[in-house]
């Protein structure tokens, strides 16, 4: 399992927060993702193996959201 954490602008209240959760835990291989609001951000725990860094930015910016690169 993979660890990272992700810098996430735009995130300002509990819906932004279960959006992107939301999507991410979707994606096949995703074991956790929690937002934390206060830091623009959100840690993701995820098989490296089934999905790809760049597919986690994706779902977060999907959602309407700005990846911090």
């Amino acid at each position: 399992m993979e660890n990272q954490t992700i810098k996430v602008e735009g995130m300002t209240c509990g819906h932004c927060k279960s959006s992107v959760e939301g999507a991410l835990n979707k994606l096949d291989g995703v074991d956790s993702a929690v937002v934390s609001l206060e830091d623009n951000q959100v840690a993701v725990q995820y098989d490296e193996s089934k999905v790809s860094s760049s597919e986690l930015n994706e779902a977060i910016e999907d959602q309407g959201y700005d990846v911090v690169k």
